[in-house]
């Protein structure tokens, strides 16, 4: 399979999308936001986006299913999955603050092979494919130099529905305000990702999160020459619920801070 030429058309599948989400915030109203939980929003941005997205993939590779977070296509045992977070940020979005994106990438037996996640604010297209560099606008992106806490710079997100180790979270942010450059939260995961392959992030870890909102993010980490893992440095990061994304030279550090609270025993 031609991975770099499929890569090329979803970006442009991602663009289109990309504009539709961003035209229609100029009409977006309270009406239109539906809560699905708490602090977990849905409008009809993301199921358009969304369907848009499965039919034009639906034309480009026949034979694959899908995993979407709106739910508007499914799997049935194919090999390709796409999996499609059609507005990662919907919170950001319906307040008019940015980054929000655009995920997709197609999956191969659990493994990334494609990934492009096009954030609309600053309109920068980061992508990946197997065997092929990690781009940001077509331009070639490596993650971070720094190796010690105090010159690295963290991303992370907030749990909003999962709470059960939220005191756990806190003491690894605890010990990442004491001894680090500071943390972020951009309300995007598939951004942050993306962060940490452009090496504006040093690390980037999370939890509660689903495989819409790291698939596409963690294969442009790879290609970049980071590592990702789940918190016990394992490869259930995917389908886990849980990420720790940073450079090789980062890793062991960072990777044991977060492990040590939140790792399981």
């Amino acid at each position: 399979m031609d991975y770099q030429n499929l890569c090329l058309q979803v970006e442009r599948i991602a663009r289109r999308a990309g504009a539709f989400i961003t035209e229609e915030r100029k009409k977006i109203k309270a009406s239109d936001v539906e809560t699905k939980s708490t602090a977990s929003f849905v409008t009809y941005v993301d199921k358009t986006s969304e369907k848009m997205i499965v039919d034009a993939l639906k034309e480009l590779l026949p034979e694959a299913g899908f995993v979407t977070e709106e739910g508007t296509a499914g799997a049935s045992g194919e090999e390709l999955i796409w999996i499609i977070d059609p507005l990662d940020g919907t919170t950001n979005y319906i307040h008019g603050i940015f980054p929000s994106s655009v995920s997709i990438a197609l999956v191969e037996k659990n493994n990334p092979v494609v990934g492009v996640v096009y954030e609309m604010g600053l309109n920068e297209m980061f992508t990946a494919w197997k065997g092929g560099p990690a781009l940001l606008n077509g331009h070639p992106i490596n993650v971070g130099t720094a190796s010690k806490p105090e010159d690295a710079l963290i991303g992370t997100g907030f749990p909003y529905y999962d709470f059960d180790r939220l005191e756990d979270y806190i003491e690894v942010l605890r010990q990442l305000m004491r001894t680090t450059r500071g943390l972020r939260r951009m309300g995007s995961a598939a951004v942050d990702l993306c962060y940490v392959a452009a090496g504006r992030f040093d690390g980037f870890f999370e939890h509660a999160l689903h495989a819409w909102d790291v698939a596409a993010g963690a294969l442009v980490v790879r290609q970049a020459g980071g590592i990702v893992t789940d918190f016990n440095r394992g490869d259930k990061w995917l389908f886990g619920g849980e990420i720790i994304a940073s450079s090789t030279a980062f890793f062991p550090e960072f990777s044991e801070t977060v492990n040590r609270h939140l790792g399981k025993r």
